[in-house]
C-alpha cells in the first residue's frame, strides 16, 4: 500500500451555501429513502461525530469528507488513516478493552474486514443503497464492497517495449522465462508475507491461473524484488531500477501514470483480479447513526461519483459514469474481470496452517 500517515480530520462546519443530496436540502431525508430515515439523521446530529478507521489515504478521502460534512454539518468526521494491519490490530485491541474505537471500519484488506464481520463485530444494516451494490459485494447486509479496483501490470515505458507487455498471465510467465537476462532483479511485486492485499491477490491467482506454480518459478528465475509499499514499487519502476511490476493496485498506478510519462499500466485479458475496499459499522460503536450516514453516503451515487472522479478508486456502482468506474472497466475487459467476493471465501488462507503451507510452497518455487 502507499505510505500511510495518520491524520484525524475534523470537518464539521457547514459550507456557505446549502448542498443538496439527490435534490433534497442537506438536512432532509435523501430522495427514495424510507420516511423514518429522518430518525437516523436526527440521531447522528445528537451524536455529533463519526470515527472512521481507514486504509484509504487522507488525500484520496478528502473530497468525500468535505462533501459529507456539507450534507451533514452537525456531524464531525474524525478520519484516521493507517495501514491495514495497524487498523485491524488497533480496532480489536480497543474493542477488547471496551474503550473508544472506530464507528466505521473501511479497509482494502478484504479478508480481515470479513473476518471481523464474521466474528460479530459488525452491525447488520441494510443500507437504502444496498440494491445498487453488486451481490458479490454484499455480505449479509453487514459488510459492503465500496470500490472496484483492478490489479495491474505496471511497467517502465522507456525500457519495456509495448510488444513485451503481457496481455495474459501465461504471457507474463513466458516473458520472464525467455528474457531472464533483461529482467533479472528487475521485476517487482508485493511482499506477500507483509502485505495483506498482496497475499490475497496471490492466493486468488492460484485459483484462476492453472500454471500458477510455473509463474512462481519464473518469478524466482529473475530474482523478483518484493515490497510492502505500492509507492515504493511505482518509484522504482519509474526510475528504471525495476522494469515491470505484477499485481499492483491499478488505481494508484493510473494516478501516477497521469503525471509520470515513464509509467505504463496494463490489464490482463485471460482474467484480471479486482478487489474492493470493504466497509462495515461497528456493532458496539458509540455513534451508530452517524456511522449509518457515512456508509449510506459512501454507497450512494453521489459518494460513488466522488470515489471515481476525485479519489480515483473506481466506483463499484454500475450507474456511475467516468473513466475510473466499474462500468468503464467492464467495457474494456468484460468477463475477464474477476472480483474477489465479499464473503467468507476470503477467510480460507487466514487459517494459519493453510497460510504457512502456501508461503512455504511460494518460497520454494521462487528460490533464486
Amino acid at each position: 500500500m502507499l505510505h500511510k500517515r495518520r491524520l484525524s480530520l475534523a470537518l464539521g462546519l457547514a459550507l456557505a451555501l446549502p448542498v443538496t443530496f439527490s435534490g433534497v436540502a442537506h438536512a432532509d431525508t435523501p430522495a427514495g429513502y424510507p420516511a423514518d430515515y429522518a430518525k437516523v439523521i436526527d440521531g447522528a446530529k445528537k451524536e455529533g461525530k463519526v470515527v472512521i478507521y481507514s486504509t484509504t489515504d487522507s488525500k484520496a478521502a478528502e473530497a468525500l469528507i468535505k462533501d459529507f460534512s456539507a450534507l451533514y454539518p452537525a456531524v464531525k468526521v474524525e478520519y484516521n488513516d493507517m495501514n491495514s494491519t495497524e487498523a485491524y490490530n488497533r480496532f480489536i485491541s480497543e474493542a477488547a478493552a471496551g474503550g473508544a474505537t472506530a464507528d466505521v471500519m473501511w479497509s482494502a484488506s478484504m479478508d480481515l474486514q470479513v473476518k471481523l464481520a464474521a466474528e460479530g463485530y459488525a452491525l447488520p444494516y441494510k443500507s437504502p443503497e444496498a440494491a445498487a451494490v453488486p451481490a458479490w459485494a454484499n455480505w449479509k447486509d453487514t459488510a459492503y464492497g465500496t470500490t472496484f479496483e483492478p490489479a495491474a501490470i505496471v511497467y517502465n515505458k522507456r525500457l519495456v517495449a509495448e510488444s513485451e507487455v503481457p496481455t495474459s498471465h501465461a504471457e507474463f510467465t513466458r516473458l520472464l522465462a525467455s528474457k531472464q537476462d533483461k529482467f533479472k532483479n528487475k521485476v517487482t511485486t508485493y511482499d506477500i508475507e507483509k502485505s495483506g492485499v498482496g497475499f490475497s491477490l496471490m492466493t486468488y491467482d492460484l485459483k484462476y491461473n492453472p500454471q500458477f506454480w510455473d509463474f512462481a518459478k519464473a518469478m524466482g528465475g529473475v530474482a523478483a524484488r518484493v515490497q510492502s509499499s505500492t509507492g515504493t514499487m511505482l518509484e522504482r519502476i519509474s526510475s528504471g531500477e525495476n522494469l515491470i511490476g505484477y499485481n499492483i493496485l491499478g488505481p494508484y498506478a493510473l494516478v501516477r501514470a497521469k503525471k509520470d510519462p515513464s509509467i505504463g499500466v496494463a490489464f490482463t485479458k485471460d482474467y484480471n483480479l479486482v478487489l474492493s475496499r470493504v466497509i462495515f459499522i461497528n456493532k458496539a460503536g458509540k455513534n451508530t447513526n452517524a456511522a449509518k450516514l457515512w456508509v449510506d453516503y459512501i454507497l450512494s451515487k453521489r459518494g460513488q461519483t466522488i470515489i471515481a472522479n476525485d479519489a480515483q478508486l473506481f466506483a463499484i456502482r454500475s450507474d456511475v459514469s467516468g473513466a475510473t468506474t466499474s462500468a468503464e472497466l467492464t467495457k474494456q475487459l468484460g468477463a475477464a474481470l474477476k472480483p474477489m467476493p465479499v464473503s467468507t471465501e476470503l477467510l480460507e488462507y487466514l487459517d494459519q496452517k493453510k497460510r504457512l503451507d502456501f508461503l512455504k510452497q511460494w518460497k520454494e518455487a521462487t528460490k533464486k
